[in-house]
């Protein structure tokens, strides 16, 4: 694994918006957020390997919206190093705290998100039920509850 040289979107293309669908399967929800938000690749040897799109939600805190790794890059220590980025991005900044969500049946990015220091502070019931067409399956699990994590940046 190399490290990744981030790099600031400025206009987002439908190659962005397809890699975003593999994180949230929704073209409307991403839509969205996409215009508000700030959107960051990661870039390994040129090749675009990930993104992470930030999004000011409340005073003093961002969420991380979307984060993202190609498929044939995962599991090589990446989506750490996009995280990484987002916290130093949101701290240089100004934001005091950090949020990110993922869903009940993400085991591998609730596991990532922890390392990475964010606690669990709470559950939204059945947000992917109500909130998505199609059903959603991961792990083997359906995914039907939102999973809400913080960080406090020092």
């Amino acid at each position: 694994m190399s490290s990744l040289r981030f790099e600031k979107i400025l206009q987002v293309t439908k190659n962005h918006i397809e890699l975003l669908k593999e994180a949230d399967p929704s073209e409307e929800v991403i839509s969205g957020y996409i215009e508000r938000g700030t959107c960051i690749a990661g870039r390994a040897d040129g090749e675009l390997v990930g993104l992470v799109v930030l999004l000011p939600t409340r005073p003093n805190t961002v969420e991380i919206v979307n984060i993202v790794v190609k498929k044939n890059m995962r599991n090589q220590g990446y989506g750490k190093q996009l995280v990484e980025e987002a916290l130093k991005l949101s701290k240089h900044y100004g934001y005091k705290s950090v949020e990110i969500a993922t869903g009940n049946s993400s085991i591998e990015q609730l596991a990532l998100y922890q390392k990475c220091g964010f606690r669990i502070t709470g559950i939204e019931m059945d947000h992917f039920v109500h909130n998505y067409e199609e059903e959603i399956y991961e792990n083997g699990i359906q995914c039907r509850d939102m999973i809400r994590l913080r960080q406090i940046l020092s």
